[in-house]
C-alpha cells in the first residue's frame, strides 16, 4: 500500500474533530474533498475507516489502529523537516501544545511571545482543556507537550518543572471575609462557591480540599471561564478560589479582594510533559527550554522580594 501524506493528515484531523465538517474547516478544504480523500484512504485499505452518525463520526477499528501509525508517519517528517531546516537558516517548525487554564492566563502568553520573537519560522498552536485531556492528548501523539498541573496522573509520560501556581480565595470586597489577610479553607467553606467547570484539576483541588476538612463545598454557581467567576463573585453571589495571578487585575481595579489560603495544597506545581527525549524534535525541544528558563527567571525574581497581592488589614 501506498499512502500520501496529506490524506493521512486529513485522517488525522477528522479523527480528532470527530466530524467531516469541523476538519474541512480546519485544513481550509470544502467538505466534499476532505469526504473523497477519505474514501479514497477506505478503497487503498479496503475496509472502512469511520462510521459516518447523525453528529460526526466514529474511528472503526481500522480506523484506530490507523490513526496510532498515521499519528506516527507525521510525527517522524515534522521532525525530519524541524532538523534539516535547522540546517537551511533557523530553528522551523509547528508545536502542538495542550495546557490547562491556570497557566495559559497567568504564565503562557508572554513566554510564547518571546519564544516566537527569537523563533520566527516557528508555529505554535495552543488549546486550553482540562489536565486529562491534556495528558491523554500527549499519549496520544494529538499534542506534542502540555502543561498540567501535578496532581494530574501522567502515566509514562516525561515531566520537568514549571510554574509554583499559587491559589487564593477571591471575596466581594465587603464579604466577611474581606478584611482577613489569611484564611482556613475550613472557614472559606462556610460560604456559598462560585466554583470552575466540574472537569477542571482547580474544581477537583476544591473538592479534595473540602473533604480533608470534612465540610461540603457549596458551589451557587459555576462558569466556564475564571474571568466569569470574578465577575460573579463582583457582585455578591459567593467567594471563589483563583489563581493569584488571575486576581491581581480585579484586585488592582478595587473589584475584589484577594484573602491567602493557610494550606498546603493552596501552592500547585505546575509540570511541562512529553513523550519523552527521545520523541522530541528539536522545535519542541527549543520551547521546553525556553520555557525552563523562564520559570528560573521567575523564580530568581520572587526570591528579590515579590509581594504577595492581598489588601485585608492583616488579621489572621
Amino acid at each position: 500500500m501506498r499512502h500520501d501524506l496529506v490524506s493521512l493528515d486529513l485522517f488525522v484531523c477528522v479523527a480528532e474533530c470527530g466530524n467531516l465538517t469541523r476538519a474541512a474547516e480546519r485544513r481550509h478544504l470544502a467538505v466534499s474533498a476532505v469526504s473523497k480523500r477519505i474514501s479514497e484512504l477506505e478503497a487503498l485499505i479496503g475496509t472502512p475507516l469511520l462510521v459516518r452518525q447523525p453528529r460526526g463520526v466514529r474511528l472503526t477499528p481500522a480506523g484506530q489502529s490507523l490513526l496510532h501509525h498515521a499519528r506516527q508517519m507525521l510525527q517522524l517528517v515534522a521532525r525530519m523537516d524541524e532538523e534539516l531546516g535547522a540546517y537551511a537558516g533557523g530553528l522551523k517548525g509547528h508545536v502542538r501544545m495542550q495546557a490547562v487554564a491556570s497557566a495559559l492566563t497567568q504564565f503562557l502568553p508572554e513566554e510564547l511571545r518571546d519564544f516566537l520573537v527569537a523563533h520566527p519560522g516557528v508555529q505554535v498552536s495552543v488549546e486550553e482543556r482540562t489536565g486529562r485531556d491534556i495528558v491523554r492528548a500527549v499519549q496520544g501523539g494529538a499534542a506534542d507537550l502540555g502543561l498540567v498541573a501535578a496532581t494530574t496522573p501522567i502515566e509514562g509520560l516525561s515531566a520537568q518543572a514549571y510554574h509554583v501556581d499559587r491559589l487564593m480565595l477571591g471575596v466581594p470586597r465587603r464579604h466577611a471575609l474581606a478584611r482577613r489577610r489569611s484564611v482556613r479553607f475550613a472557614e472559606a467553606l462556610a460560604h456559598p462557591f462560585v466554583g470552575p467547570q466540574p472537569e477542571s484539576s482547580l474544581a477537583q483541588l476544591m473538592e479534595q480540599g473540602a473533604r480533608a476538612a470534612g465540610l461540603a463545598l457549596q458551589q451557587r454557581i459555576q462558569a466556564s471561564s475564571f474571568d466569569a467567576m470574578c465577575r460573579l463573585v463582583e457582585t455578591g453571589l459567593g467567594v471563589t478560589l483563583l489563581p493569584e495571578r488571575v486576581l491581581s487585575a480585579p484586585v488592582a481595579a478595587g473589584r475584589l479582594v484577594a484573602v491567602a489560603l493557610r494550606e498546603d495544597w493552596a501552592c500547585r506545581q505546575m509540570l511541562i510533559v512529553s513523550r519523552g527525549e527521545r520523541e522530541l524534535g528539536p522545535v519542541t525541544r527549543t520551547l521546553i527550554d525556553h520555557l525552563q528558563r523562564a520559570v528560573a527567571f521567575a523564580d530568581g525574581e520572587r526570591s528579590r522580594g515579590e509581594r504577595p497581592i492581598f489588601s485585608g488589614d492583616g488579621s489572621a
